[in-house]
Order: structure tokens, then C-alpha cells, then sequence
């Protein structure tokens, strides 16, 4: 054989091997079937990210070192994203260079102008480079993250995938059927990850259910061992020879992911203590505590308000935020509730009746956050239109200094004065009314059925109990239902059952119809992914004979009495970091933060006010307690000093921002991935801690400007 010959074969072979090994596929060589699983999977429109990353990398194709692109491919292959590590990285650095000529542009056209390099030019600069750097850097991670954030939600779901194939087979010894069960009642991410076992294996990619399961967990073998070891211990139960052998292993296969979930969430609570401490300390008490001295900073070195808005609206809250996600990244799943509120339900009752019409509660935040908003910005605009403007004046109320109109040689400044202050209240309050109302509305009746569905949860396994031994005693499933509603009347579960013998005695439903019709289904009211697979437990083993029913049902309950003592422990585990986490949104950062603004408000009025009279006083009356006054106020001129209004403004957003930031991470510390519960939250957290904050700021300020009034006028200087 020629060496021509020879090297055609291993050609040959080598374009086969590459076929086999390389994860993308050639969709025109792929069956009909295959488009509609890859269309439900991923969405049949392409994202603007993934449109995005496909264009840039056209423009200008940037690649990456080896393991920044191992680790790319794994998480777009994971999420399932259609673009390429270059794309990706070329977006990021196209996204990222925008901005920074972006800066370039502003300060080379403002300097063509001014003819100077003024602090506003510098700030814009400054700001735009920022963000093309902050860009760059999220941008250049962002299928990272995505993938992050699917293995912790498909983590939140693994303690049900393991109960759910245990519960199958339990009375049906068939590893593909488990499996089916368990993606058809699991949400994605997990479920479409099953769903792709179950396509290897149609697709004849692997020749058994058991080789396609083991090719996916190799993934999760440095993420999430325990759920590894169970899927094992579940597919080793099916070679046991006796029944009772192999029921052994299958209470070991969950037995193994609750204590591991149980050992790794101990860990977890121990490790973040000191990073939350940290967080506080660096993040949050720190910079309010420094705002003490900024108004005579800036009245001292000439910071401008806009510098600290840069530093507390944009900089420390990126920095809160990242290290937020950090330490809730590191939480284990397996904990959080599961529930299908983002079904029909959720559509449902996520909208509100208002003069007849259901609408989106956000066409009620909305209005109010502008309302309210121009109101409090409302001294700014009157400040831009009428400089020397005396609207807000309060001499002929409580004797304050000017609220607006400071005139100086330099031109009028301000808004200063409390009014002015009081009026910038409303700008946080504004977007605390949209958000808050906007997340109360929308969680209003959602939150009712969630907690009414936790409370069926817990009760379920002692229903289940009950319900086992009626049918175990030879009474027929329906019979046993009804009896159990009486038993358990006036409760969550009493309800649920009598709401399906009713069902089957007034309108003749079978029993599966009675739990799950579409219109009158007993599982309408109570959508748990527990109790709807449970209850499709029963209704496929009842057909299997009642011992195997009965059997189930006492298995589940069993099952269900054990994850709620994992829930429950690991509640009082994570109590004290809960507690101090929710203290700090609704008490302790409102309240030091009012504080300050309160002091800065009276520092700032002290200033407005001795600024101009020691200017002009000179001679014999500049000198007090043995200094020459004149000098004060060189030291500190009024030009310089930051108006209240803008200080509020930056320390009022600011407490908002940390109020989102922490109510997103307490609640993601204690529920997992469960938006409704963060939304709800989020609208309790916001009302409380900013109207603290607005209390605190009123009623601080009104007190310590009184004083200071009562102080310069014994001194003989009017206020």
C-alpha cells in the first residue's frame, strides 16, 4: 500500500474522530427532531448578547490564552449559548474601547471650548473609562457567570431530581422511566439537562440510559460529588436480585444528597461569616462614616458633589454588589423551595385589577416614581431656571438660612437650605414608591399562595402517613382521600384533599382528573412540584395495587419528614447571618445614614452662614477667641462647600442601592433561587429601611439646626 493510500485512510478516520469528538453539530445532518429539541431548548430567537458577540467578532476577532478559553467553551457549551470564546472576548474589548474613546472625545471637545481642564471634564473622563473598564471585565466573564448561575440553580433542584427518581422506583424498577419522571416535574436548568440525556441516547450517541447519565455527571464531579454518588447508588440499585436489598439502596441515594447538602451548607454558614463582616465593614459602615468629614473636605480641598456620587452611587456599590455575588455564589444547592408560580399562576396573579382592566403593576410604579421624582428634584430645576431665586426661603418660618439662591460674586449657588434638603428627600422615597409598590402589587397574592403552599409542604408528610395506611388497610384511594380531609379539616393539606374528594363525589372525576384538571384540579391552588409528583406517585402505583400505593405514599412521607428537619436545621444555622443582615437594611445603615446627613446638613449651614460675615466683617471684629475669623473662612470658602441637597441626594441613593444589594443576597442566603420571595422582599426592605432613613434625616436635621440657630445667635451672629 502506497504512503498516498495510507494517508487518505488516517484522513479519513481523523475527519470521523473529529465529527465524534467536536461538541458543535451540523444541524442539516441532524434529523427534524433535533431542531425542535435544540429550538425548546435554547429559544428559537438568538439574544442580543449572542448577536452581539457574532458581529464583534467579525470586526475585529480577539482570542484568548488556553485557559481562559477551556473555561469559555465549558460554560458557552453548558448554557448553550451560540457564539465562540473569540466572540466573546471581542465583544468585551469593543464594548470596553468604546467608552474609553468615548472619554477621550468629551474631554478633547470640552477642552476646544473651555479651553481649560476643569473638574467636570476630568469627572466625565474619569466616569467613561470606568465604565469601558468595567465592561470589559463583565463582558469578557459573562458566559462564566451565566454558567455559574445555571449550576447553582440547577443545584437547587438536585435534592428533588434524587427524590423523584427514588420515588419512581420505588414501585417501578426502570431507570429511563425515573429519569422521564423526574425531568417532567423538575424545572430547567435541570430538566433540560435530563432531557438532554434522554436525546444521547435517542440519537444513539450513547447505547444506555446508564452510559448517558454517567457521560453528564462527570460535569458536576468537581462541582456537586454527593449528587454524583446518589445517581451512582440509584443505577446500582437496579442489579440487586431481592426487593428489599434494593429499597436499602435507594434510601441510601437520598440519604447521601441530604447529608451532604446538610454538611456543605454547615460549611458554608461557618465560612461566610468573616466575608460578610468584611462586607459591612469595608463597604457599608466605613464610607457613611466618612461622610461625616466630606462637607468640610470638600469646603477644604474643593471636592465636588459629583466625585461623590461617582465614589458612593457608582464605585462602592459595584464593589458591594460583586462581593454580594461572590459569597452567594459559594452557596450550596439543594435547599431552596421549588414551586411553579412562573406558570399560569404566575401570570395570573403577578397582575392587578385596577377600574375594571388587569394590568402590569408596573403601569402603576411607573407614574408614581416620575411624580414623585420631579417633585424632589424640584429645588435643582428651580436653582437652573431662577439662580437668585428666594421661592424657598424660610426665614418666615422657622428662621433657617436660605433654602436657594446663595449669590456670590462667582454667581448664585446652591440649592442650600433645609428645604431644599427636605424636598431632595423625595428623590429616594420616588424610586422606593416605584420599585417597593411595583414588588408589592406584584407579589401581593403570589406571596399568599407560596406560603400556603409551604404550609402544605410541611404538613404533607403526616397526610401522606395517613393516607398510606387507609389505603394499606385495603380502602380504595378515593375512599382514603375524603377520609384523610376529614381528619385533617381546617388545614392547608384538609383543604387540598377536600377540594379533590369533591371532585370525584360531585362532578364524577376520576381521581387523577380531580388532582390534576386543567380548570378544577385540586393542584391548581397549591402549585408545589412536591405535591404534584407525589400525588402523580399515587395515582400511577394505585393502578399497580394498593400494598404498592401504600408502600409509596409511607415512603414519601418519610422522605419529606427528612427534608424538612435539613430545611429547619439549616434555617438555625443561617438564623444569626440573617438577622444581622436584615438589621443592617432596615435598621443600622438607615440610621447611621440619616445621622450624617443630619450633621452634614448643620456643618454645611454653619459654613453658608459665618462664610459671607467673616468675609466682610475685617478689622477689630475678625478677631475671635484669639484668632484673626477672616482666616476660617480662606480656609473654608462657601463656593466650595457641598449644598445638602446634593449630599442627601448621594447618601440617599446610596442607602437605596444597599438596600436592593442586601435584600438580594439575604434572600438568595436563605431561599435560593426564588424570585418571588426575593421581589416580595425587596418591597417590604425598601419601604422600611428608606423611610427609616427619611424619618431619621427629618427629624436630625430639624433638631440640630435648631441648635445651631440658638448657638450663632448668642454669639451675635443672625441665622
Amino acid at each position: 500500500m502506497s504512503k498516498k493510500e495510507v494517508d487518505d485512510i488516517l484522513e479519513k478516520y481523523k475527519k470521523k474522530l473529529d465529527q465524534q469528538i467536536n461538541p458543535e453539530f451540523d444541524e442539516e445532518a441532524f434529523s427534524r427532531e433535533y431542531s425542535k429539541f435544540k429550538k425548546e431548548l435554547t429559544g428559537e430567537n438568538i439574544s442580543k448578547y449572542e448577536r452581539f458577540c457574532n458581529i464583534s467578532e467579525k470586526i475585529l476577532k480577539i482570542g484568548a490564552n488556553e485557559k481562559n478559553r477551556a473555561e469559555l467553551l465549558e460554560s458557552i457549551q453548558r448554557v448553550g449559548l451560540r457564539i465562540t470564546p473569540e466572540g466573546a472576548m471581542s465583544f468585551a474589548t469593543i464594548t470596553g474601547f468604546f467608552f474609553i474613546i468615548l472619554a477621550f472625545l468629551i474631554v478633547g471637545v470640552g477642552f476646544l471650548f473651555t479651553r481649560e481642564l476643569n473638574g467636570g471634564l476630568v469627572f466625565f473622563f474619569m466616569f467613561f473609562v470606568s465604565l469601558g473598564l468595567i465592561a470589559m471585565r463583565l463582558l469578557a466573564k459573562w458566559p462564566n457567570k451565566e454558567a455559574l448561575l445555571w449550576r447553582i440553580k440547577a443545584s437547587d433542584q438536585m435534592v428533588l431530581c434524587v427524590l423523584y427518581m427514588v420515588m419512581y422506583l420505588r414501585h417501578t424498577s426502570n431507570l429511563e422511566h425515573a429519569v422521564k419522571f423526574a425531568a417532567q416535574h423538575l424545572e430547567d436548568p435541570l430538566s433540560s439537562d435530563l432531557k438532554i440525556v434522554f436525546w444521547n441516547l435517542e440519537t444513539r450517541r450513547t447505547n444506555t440510559i446508564t452510559e448517558s447519565l454517567d457521560i453528564y455527571l462527570e460535569g458536576w464531579r468537581k462541582y456537586n460529588m454527593e449528587f454524583v454518588n446518589s445517581i451512582h447508588l440509584i443505577e446500582s440499585s437496579l442489579f440487586e436480585p431481592t426487593d428489599k436489598k434494593r429499597l436499602e439502596i435507594l434510601d441510601r441515594a437520598l440519604d447521601v444528597i441530604l447529608n451532604g447538602t446538610y454538611e456543605r451548607m454547615l460549611d458554608y454558614a461557618h465560612e461566610i461569616r468573616n466575608p460578610i463582616t468584611n462586607l459591612y465593614m469595608l463597604g457599608i459602615i466605613l464610607p457613611i462614616l466618612a461622610l461625616i468629614i466630606l462637607p468640610l473636605m470638600g469646603a477644604f480641598i474643593g471636592i465636588k458633589w459629583y466625585w461623590l456620587a461617582f465614589l458612593y452611587n457608582l464605585v462602592l456599590p459595584i464593589f458591594v454588589y460583586f462581593r454580594g455575588i461572590d459569597i452567594l455564589n459559594k452557596r450550596p444547592g439543594g435547599s431552596s423551595d421549588s414551586t411553579i408560580l412562573e406558570s399560569e399562576i404566575y401570570k395570573q396573579y403577578g397582575k392587578i385589577k385596577l377600574l375594571g382592566i388587569r394590568m402590569d403593576p408596573i403601569l402603576v410604579g411607573v407614574p408614581i416614581l416620575l411624580f414623585v421624582l420631579i417633585i424632589g428634584l424640584s429645588p435643582l430645576i428651580l436653582h437652573v431656571i431662577y439662580p437668585g431665586s428666594q421661592f424657598l426661603n424660610a426665614e418666615s418660618v422657622f428662621g433657617f438660612f436660605d433654602s436657594n439662591g446663595l449669590c456670590t460674586g462667582k454667581g448664585c449657588l446652591g440649592p442650600y437650605g433645609i428645604w431644599a434638603m427636605y424636598l431632595s428627600l423625595l428623590v429616594p422615597l420616588a424610586w422606593t414608591f416605584g420599585i417597593g409598590t411595583y414588588y408589592k402589587l406584584k407579589t401581593k397574592k403570589l406571596i399568599e399562595i407560596k406560603r400556603g403552599t409551604t404550609q402544605l409542604e410541611k404538613e404533607f408528610s403526616g397526610s401522606l402517613f395517613q393516607l398510606g395506611n387507609r389505603i394499606g388497610d385495603g380502602l380504595p384511594a378515593e375512599l382514603a382521600v375524603e377520609k384523610v380531609a376529614d381528619n385533617m379539616r381546617g388545614t392547608p393539606t384538609g383543604n387540598f384533599f377536600r377540594m379533590i374528594a369533591v371532585n370525584i363525589r360531585k362532578l364524577g372525576m376520576g381521581l387523577e382528573e380531580a388532582i390534576f384538571n386543567r380548570d378544577r384540579g385540586a393542584i391548581l391552588d397549591y402549585p408545589s412540584n412536591v405535591i404534584q409528583s407525589s400525588m402523580r406517585v399515587l395515582v400511577q402505583s394505585v393502578t399497580k395495587g394498593p400494598e404498592i400505593a401504600a408502600g409509596a405514599m409511607l415512603s414519601i412521607s418519610e422522605y419529606l419528614v427528612n427534608i424538612n428537619k435539613i430545611k429547619e436545621r439549616l434555617k438555625d444555622l443561617l438564623a444569626e447571618i440573617l438577622s444581622s443582615m436584615k438589621g443592617q437594611i432596615n435598621f443600622l445603615t438607615p440610621l447611621i445614614a440619616g445621622i450624617v446627613v443630619g450633621i452634614g446638613s448643620m456643618i454645611t449651614g454653619i459654613l453658608v452662614k459665618l462664610g459671607p460675615l467673616l468675609q466682610l466683617s475685617g478689622g477689630e471684629g475678625a478677631e475671635g477667641f484669639g484668632i484673626d475669623l477672616t482666616i476660617v473662612s480662606q480656609i473654608f470658602p462657601v463656593e466650595k462647600v457641598i449644598p445638602p441637597f446634593f449630599l442627601q441626594l448621594v447618601v440617599g441613593v446610596y442607602v437605596l442601592e444597599l438596600a436592593i444589594i442586601l435584600t438580594k443576597l439575604s434572600s438568595g442566603i436563605e431561599f435560593g433561587s426564588d424570585k418571588i420571595r426575593e421581589q416580595n422582599e425587596m418591597g417590604r426592605n425598601l419601604f422600611k429601611g428608606v423611610g427609616l432613613y427619611v424619618i431619621v434625616v427629618i427629624v436630625v436635621a430639624f433638631i440640630l439646626n435648631l441648635l445651631t440657630k440658638g448657638v450663632l445667635s448668642g454669639v451675635g451672629v443672625g441665622f
